[in-house]
């Protein structure tokens, strides 16, 4: 296992402090705040440890409140709003400097056998013949270095190929709304189920509103053309899966408009398997302009 995919897992590893009260640490992003991927899976895993073994995250809605302070950690209250024979539900608050930062309701489920059918797998290259993360973005020249050492160092935890150029890859250039990317675990992880679907709701926060930025041609907080930062995201866990097997985040958004873009997306096992739906809204605005007058 790579250092940075245990110092993640650590990271994850939130403290219990009281019943129903855990405390997680931050840590600096590739922007100057928490990464909201962070806070929803500390909520997720907080939330988890309140369920009883036999059941498994199936959804989770969840809203970002406030900017995160990437130099504080944050509290995590869960509320047990729900009980029942096959379902269990949490809700869960987390705090910083005495303000509520994010809110997640989440979802869990026993086992149950039930109808079965799924969206086709799109088709898409085997991740292996793609570049990697440093490959790629070290053959940008119009990147500052720096910022290309920031992304690399931020998602060293995790394996992530673009199957075509990231928005600051082409900027200038619209292109259709969409984009695919696979993703794994920089490492092998344990069996525990809840730990597979936490890695891969901090991961799907990523990548998700690059296709919002090919539609218009911009780059994002890469190249300063876009200022933006997630507004809600929703996931749906439809079958197992491990985040340290390849999966395929195909991605799309059919709507921008108001200062926000939308986007959704389904994520596949190799072998085809439709493991999570994804949809996340998020603010996208064009910088104001610094110039007097």
């Amino acid at each position: 296992m790579s250092q940075a995919l245990q110092s993640l897992l650590d990271l994850l590893d939130v403290e219990q402090i009281e019943e129903n009260i855990f405390r997680g640490q931050s840590r600096p992003s590739v922007v100057p705040r928490v990464f909201g991927g962070q806070v929803a899976a500390q909520a997720l895993v907080a939330a988890g440890r309140t369920v009883p073994d036999d059941r498994f995250a199936h959804s989770l809605h969840s809203y970002f409140l406030r900017t995160g302070d990437a130099g504080a950690p944050i509290v995590y209250t869960v509320d047990r709003i729900g009980d029942g024979r096959s379902f269990t539900t949490r809700r869960v608050v987390a705090v910083q400097h005495g303000q509520p930062v994010f809110h997640l309701s989440a979802s869990f489920q026993k086992h149950e056998e039930g109808f079965d059918h799924q969206a086709p797998m799109p088709p898409a290259p085997d991740p292996v013949t793609l570049p990697t993360a440093e490959e790629r973005l070290t053959s940008y020249e119009n990147l500052d270095p720096e910022v290309v050492a920031r992304i690399l160092e931020t998602r060293a935890e995790v394996d992530l190929r673009y199957v075509d150029d990231p928005p600051y890859g082409r900027y200038g250039e619209p292109r259709e709304p969409r984009s695919q990317v696979w993703f794994r675990a920089n490492g092998k992880l344990a069996d525990d189920p809840l730990l597979h679907v936490c890695l891969a709701t901090y991961v799907s926060d990523m990548t998700l509103l690059d296709s919002i930025l090919l539609a218009h041609g911009r780059g994002g907080w890469a190249v300063g053309d876009v200022v933006g930062a997630s507004l809600d995201h929703a996931m749906w866990f439809h079958r197992p899966f491990r985040a340290d097997e390849w999966l395929l985040y195909d991605q799309e958004s059919p709507s921008a408009s108001g200062g926000r873009g939308l986007g959704q997306a389904r994520i596949y096992t190799q072998d085809g398997q439709l493991a999570i739906t994804v949809i996340q809204e998020g603010v996208v605005r064009i910088p104001r302009s610094t110039t007097p007058g």
